[in-house]
């Protein structure tokens, strides 16, 4: 994980984030350097731009937990994205926020998210409601999980036999 800028509102500490996501296990914490050429399938899949090539995610079972930091309007936001078995969304908890409360997505718009899958449908007025009046976060946000899906999807391809 990135870390988190001075000016952020810490609102969930990565470590409780964790034992969300992995209630009953111990997480193995592993990073992935991704070639230019998984970079730029990555920015393909997302449709969005990537900050780094240096992934750290965490996993246990078949779960699968990044965080990934983006900038909203003029600050940051770092949030924990869940993966399941099934390479859908299974949760998102929002970790610091530094722009002005009114524009943090709420736990509602959020539950939109689980179950999707990277498809045509996880975008913005296609599958997605956005946020009235924080349409730069209900963007951010999406792009972010894109970009966390392509990841997940490029570092689990199984090599054909």
């Amino acid at each position: 994980m990135t870390a988190l800028p001075a000016s952020a509102r810490v609102l969930l500490s990565q470590k409780d984030a964790l034992s969300f996501a992995f209630p009953s296990a111990k997480p193995e914490r592993k990073t992935a350097f991704l070639s230019d050429a998984q970079a730029q399938a990555v920015e393909k899949a997302a449709q969005s731009k990537l900050e780094s090539k240096v992934w750290t995610y965490y996993v246990a079972g078949s779960t699968t937990a990044y965080f990934e930091s983006h900038l909203v309007r003029t600050m940051n936001e770092t949030m924990m994205v869940v993966i399941g078995a099934d390479a859908t969304v299974s949760f998102i908890e929002i970790l610091s926020f530094a722009e002005p409360d009114d524009y943090r997505a709420s736990k509602r718009w959020l539950g939109q998210f689980p179950g999707r899958r990277l498809d045509d449908d996880l975008a913005l007025r296609r599958g997605l409601r956005g946020i009235a009046g924080a349409s730069l976060t209900s963007e951010a946000v999406t792009r972010a999980v894109r970009r966390v899906l392509a990841v997940h999807q490029i570092l689990n391809v199984k090599p054909m036999k």
